[in-house]
């Protein structure tokens, strides 16, 4: 696997710098960077800062997921389902964080509130065709691929 140098800076004091929960984790876990525990009330978004801006490198992108547990457990997860990072992009990482239950929700200081992916990804020149080459699938779409 290789490893790649990113830098990164701390835009608040008490901010953590992302972690890799294991060697082969895709995504690295983004803290809350809040003085005090930061309560959601149902279907209520808040932009909950990090605390840190990254150097995305040219052609990279850094992407916002949920964390799995704080998703299915306490229902908080970005609010855009995935949030993108352009490498152009020198701010505050902020993530836009929704409780999607009916129950007050709460973080604490330093918990550990998405994961950040960095990602190669394409920049195309769109070009308006006649006609696209044909595939097996072709225009079929949600569920056109059957089930096992």
């Amino acid at each position: 696997m290789k490893v790649e140098v990113v830098n990164i800076k701390k835009v608040r004091e008490n901010a953590k710098i992302p972690t890799y929960g294991t060697d082969n984790a895709a995504g690295a876990d983004l803290y809350a960077c809040v003085e005090e525990a930061l309560s959601f009330n149902p279907h209520e978004t808040k932009m909950v800062p990090t605390g840190v801006a990254v150097e995305i490198p040219s052609g990279y992108a850094g992407f916002i997921y949920a964390r799995s547990g704080l998703a299915s457990k306490r229902h908080l997860a970005p609010a855009n389902k995935v949030g993108v990072v352009d490498s152009d992009y020198r701010g505050e990482v902020m993530v836009a964080l929704h409780n999607h239950s009916e129950e007050v929700a709460t973080i604490e200081p330093e918990e550990r509130i998405a994961q950040f992916v960095i990602a190669p990804y394409l920049k195309a020149d769109f070009q308006v065709v006649e006609e696209l080459e044909d595939t097996m699938r072709g225009s079929g779409g949600f569920g056109s691929t059957g089930t096992k």
